[in-house]
């Protein structure tokens, strides 16, 4: 027992160092932020640039449910209106399938496109990232997963969020998954990174509130855990404050009146600023979870954040208590010591969730499942992410157990604190956010 404790503190060490040292190389890496098009009728503008270009065939990726709805037909008919031709795929479904990612791939290849147009959620823009760069390369997608495995930068690529949450439109990264092996994979390059972006907040207004509040919660996540990252820069703090008193002040407005125009565009870039911060800064604990969740259960990506977010900050208060008094004090609560505006606003993130009637646990859940899911998720944390305070697989286990849903708890639970929990996500709610990622 206690040379298993000895040998997790020499890895936690060594970790630590190791991940230092790639931050101090990460910022090295040229990454070129995307032309920002923003307020009502930038989708249009942004249609209308990319006709400019000189694009012959643009591929437009999205999904079906915008297709229904119209979203994307002002862009596409500007772009036809200016001679370019427009072929659609709008196969996407949650979570970029790889099978999904190669029909949209074979598409772009048989129509000889130019260029993509990404109008949709992360899985989206995520998908598009993904088909431009094994278009580019001749790779398969699957070829692709991991840090800069194309020799190639993707096609040209543009993007256009419906939802304010994923920041997918500035980062490097895109998550793609494999629903044989029940997994999410990560894409990284720095070429990723869309030429252009529009955030249009009219394409937002007709989103439910589960979906507004999941995916807001998705960008807090983003903007607090590139805070409290090894890999923090006076660049990232800039962006990831700014995202999260954004998000402080206009998330409540947006989700309980969707049609607020003005809390619609502050919480899209609210979404980038987090993106921007978690670019350089990347993410941490709540991620490595929330993948797994996603993988496992195919539980909406901003959802699981959320769900997350409160027990791994209270669980990180140890070693990240100072940057989390600072992100206090910068959404405008008050304490008399670092510690204690820590875990004020540990609190005050579970009393937004509670306002935002996103729930305590996750019905999807199963107690056998718990070692194998804290398992993938230190695994992830280990070797991608500089989070402050390592997760070991028991660290993991008893997080996620603080969400399990009261019916999944073994019969000796007490009865009282399971009474003290929230409901959890039901079927209807986690159905209707599916779409966000």
């Amino acid at each position: 027992m206690q040379h298993d404790l000895i040998s997790d503190r020499a890895r936690a060490l060594g970790l630590r160092t190791l991940k230092r040292a790639a931050g101090a190389v990460t910022r090295l890496v040229p990454i070129t932020p995307p032309v920002l098009l923003v307020g009502p009728g930038s989708a249009l503008r942004l249609g209308q640039a990319v006709a400019g270009f000189g694009h012959r065939r643009v591929l437009l990726v999205t999904d079906a449910v915008i297709t229904q709805l119209g979203l994307a037909a002002p862009l596409a008919e500007a772009l036809a209106a200016a001679g370019v031709q427009v072929v659609v795929f709008d196969g996407v479904t949650p979570d970029a399938p790889i099978p999904v990612v190669e029909q949209g791939l074979a598409l772009f290849v048989a129509e000889k496109c130019e260029a993509i147009v990404a109008f949709g959620g992360g899985s989206v823009m995520d998908a598009a990232k993904v088909i431009g760069l094994a278009a580019a390369n001749g790779k398969h997608p699957r070829e692709l997963v991991g840090y800069f495995k194309g020799r190639h930068g993707p096609a040209p690529l543009y993007a256009v969020p419906t939802t304010a949450g994923t920041g997918s439109e500035v980062t490097v990264a895109a998550i793609i998954s494999d629903p044989d092996a029940g997994q999410k994979m990560m894409v990284a390059d720095s070429r990723l990174v869309p030429e252009m972006a529009a955030l249009d907040p009219t394409l937002m207004t007709g989103l439910p509130p589960a979906i507004t509040a999941a995916t807001g919660m998705d960008a807090l996540t983003h903007a607090v855990e590139a805070f409290i990252s090894l890999w923090a820069t006076p660049y990232t703090d800039r962006m990831a404050l700014a995202a999260a008193r954004m998000i402080w002040q206009q998330l409540p407005r947006a989700w309980q009146d969707g049609s607020d125009l003005d809390a619609r565009e502050q919480m899209a870039l609210a979404s980038t600023y987090a993106g921007l911060a978690f670019t350089r800064a990347n993410v941490g604990n709540v991620h490595a979870i929330a993948h797994q969740l996603g993988g496992r259960y195919h539980t909406p990506h901003g959802l699981a954040n959320a769900i997350m977010l409160a027990s791994v900050l209270r669980f990180s208060l140890p070693d990240a208590a100072p940057r989390l008094a600072r992100l206090a004090r910068h959404v405008g609560l008050a304490g008399k010591t670092e510690l204690a505006l820590a875990k004020k606003f540990v609190d005050a993130v579970q009393a937004l969730n509670d306002a935002l009637e996103i729930p305590r646990t996750l019905a999807a859940l199963r107690e056998e499942d718990l070692e194998a899911l804290a398992a993938a998720a230190c695994h992830e944390a280990d070797f991608n992410y500089p989070v402050p305070r390592r997760m070991t697989p028991a660290d993991c286990t008893a997080l996620l157990r603080l969400v399990l849903s009261p019916t999944a708890q073994p019969a000796k639970a007490p009865a009282k604190r399971r009474a003290q929990r929230r409901p959890a996500a039901s079927s209807k709610a986690v159905k209707a956010s599916r779409s966000t990622k």
